[in-house]
């Protein structure tokens, strides 16, 4: 089963390209600054499925142009 959720996902981000744009920039700053995260606690161990727990919980903000 996937976590988050899909559903949830794209409640935060409407466009799928924009979520993996997000997902993947947010995973490489967890990867290189791992005491950076902005939850308590994570379900994931991977950087990825941490980004996407962050972006879930609205914790990162999509800035629009």
């Amino acid at each position: 089963m996937l976590y988050p959720k899909l559903d949830v996902l794209k409640k935060a981000v409407n466009s799928k390209y924009m979520l993996v744009s997000l997902a993947s920039k947010r995973a490489r700053e967890l990867f290189e600054n791992p005491e950076d995260g902005k939850l308590d606690e994570y379900v994931s161990h991977k950087e990825v499925g941490r980004a996407l727990e962050e972006i879930a919980a609205e914790k990162i903000n999509v800035l629009k142009k």
